[in-house]
């Protein structure tokens, strides 16, 4: 009897090590597809489709969300550095990459016998160190005209020095109150176009056309209307039309509609953004007024658009209100212009709130893409940088931080030791494959930065990747935004403990099997 209990009991454990091992497993697929992309020598990822579609890139988040993942571990990890991308705007890849570290580890530690209840408390222990040690060494920057901001970018940027200048030329002109506000983000700002040329300005640019050749192409000193809503006669169901009633209800409603229309033209609206279709009526009277009508305007920008001409938006059954009362919704516009080579309306001067744009020029369609996404990294990153300061990067800080990490492991009891030793291998990944695809042995480097660092006293110590030598990330301008590395180092924690405590995977039923079990 005893004999089957302890069968049984080793085959639960058993049972257990393979869950965690098959989760660890589908995080570590996971990472593979992106480390290769981490560090100024990180190559690019070709993704293609069933249709031959291709996109080739270097941002981790697209990556990870274009990759066909079934596994729901793999799908969890994906689901973080979605998060992160959705909080920081980059980032993805140290988060990534760290927590598979935390994962593998700490897999390995239960294989040797470490109850998994010990080791996630040891992560909690180490996490929380790692945090405030992070926390300590972030370095403020000294408003927008600071070299590091720049430098940001830069990182961000992947090197690419005319989309840094771009963004930070765009976060001049925003400030840095808008900047630090939790509502507004600055990557949002880019667009990038094929055959545009790179600038920055003051406005906002529409994806949509005039709605006819006939209208005009540009337009000065302009009132805005702004229409959440269709700009079309209010309906009447089929059954109410086909009674004397409902046809002069119809009427009256077409007659009323045509009347709202000259009125928009009577109060010198110049342009008008409407977020649904247009009646064939409505255009023709302010194709004839000399207004310029763009129509089903993607909402984010409509909002954009009344935010910076000031204008306040209305329905359609808004525009029933006496001329007095309707001229209060209008915005003002110092210049519109209809591209037709890029196929956009840009709205410049607005009365309303100030709006840059960075609209980042692009060679060929192959390339638009991902010149977007640099952008939108460097934005991110210089945002992040001035709300909550810099940091070395390279992988120096992490090092460091790994260090502080493993002096407060000899303080702890217990084998929640091991769950810290998780942590501090963890916090070494970034900096061993930042090295390893620069070319260098891991090994040999990370021991002469740790050896570096502890001489020296210098937390920002790291690798060239040029040279292989040990150099100051500072002196070379390599800074990432704190919370940028903050953010990462948490949401792998996260991942990595909510990873390590499935113990059973069981497969659901399918609603439709259960819902006709349960009828049957």
């Amino acid at each position: 009897m005893s004999l089957k209990r302890e069968a049984t009991s080793g085959s639960e454990v058993d049972e257990r090590l393979a869950a965690l091992m098959t989760n660890s497993n589908a995080i570590r697929a996971i990472a593979s597809a992106v480390e290769g992309t981490l560090g100024p020598k990180g190559l690019d990822t070709m993704l293609v489709d069933k249709f031959g579609e291709v996109v080739i890139t270097n941002d981790g988040v697209t990556i990870l969300t274009m990759m066909e993942a079934n596994h729901p571990a793999a799908r969890m990890l994906i689901n973080i550095a979605k998060a992160q991308q959705e909080e920081i705007g980059d980032g993805t890849t140290t988060a990534t990459v760290m927590a598979s570290a935390l994962v593998s580890s700490g897999v390995e530690q239960v294989a040797r016998g470490v109850p998994v209840a010990r080791v996630i408390e040891g992560l909690r222990v180490g996490l929380k160190k790692a945090l405030e040690a992070m926390r300590a060494q972030a370095r403020p920057v000294k408003g927008l005209d600071d070299p590091l901001i720049r430098q940001v970018a830069l990182v961000a940027g992947r090197d690419h020095e005319d989309i840094a200048d771009l963004v930070v030329k765009a976060a001049l002109l925003i400030g840095e109150e808008k900047l630090k506000d939790t509502s507004f983000k600055f990557s949002e700002t880019v667009v990038a176009e094929e055959g545009a040329e790179n600038q920055v300005f003051m406005g906002v640019i529409i994806n949509k056309e005039r709605m006819n050749r006939q209208m005009p192409k540009e337009l000065e000193q302009v009132k805005v209307l702004v229409i959440d809503d269709a700009l079309e006669p209010e309906e009447i169901d089929d059954e109410a039309l086909s009674t004397e009633a409902g046809f002069t209800r119809y009427l009256q409603l077409q007659a009323e509609f045509k009347e709202n229309i000259r009125k928009i033209a009577t109060l010198g609206v110049g342009l008008v953004l409407v977020d649904r279709g247009v009646d064939d009526a409505a255009e023709e009277l302010l194709t004839d007024a000399g207004v310029m009508v763009v129509q089903r305007v993607a909402n984010k920008e409509l909002r954009k658009a009344a935010e910076h001409t000031g204008a306040r938006m209305i329905k359609r059954t808004g525009l029933k209100k006496g001329p007095d009362e309707l001229e209060k919704y209008l915005g003002h516009a110092g210049r519109v212009y209809n591209d037709e080579k890029l196929e956009q309306v840009w709205i410049q001067g607005g009365g309303g709130k100030p709006m840059a744009t960075v609209l980042v020029g692009a060679a060929t369609s192959e390339v638009v893409g991902e010149r977007e996404r640099i952008a939108k990294d460097a934005a991110s990153s210089v945002q992040a940088a001035v709300r909550g300061g810099v940091v070395p990067g390279g992988g120096s800080l992490e090092l460091a931080v790994a260090r502080e990490v493993e002096k407060v492991r000899a303080g702890i009891r217990g084998m929640a030791a091991y769950g810290v030793d998780c942590v501090a291998e963890a916090l070494k990944r970034p900096m061993s494959q930042i090295v390893a695809n620069a070319g260098f042995n891991p090994l040999e480097k990370l021991g002469d930065v740790i050896a570096a660092q502890a001489e020296t006293g210098k937390i920002s110590l790291a690798i060239d990747c040029d040279s292989g030598q040990v150099a100051d990330m500072y002196e070379m301008g390599i800074v990432d935004p704190a919370d940028v590395k903050l953010y990462a180092l948490k949401a792998a924690g996260e991942v990595a403990e909510a990873i390590l405590r499935i113990d059973t995977i069981i497969k659901k039923r399918e609603e439709k099997e259960t819902q006709a079990k349960d009828a049957g």
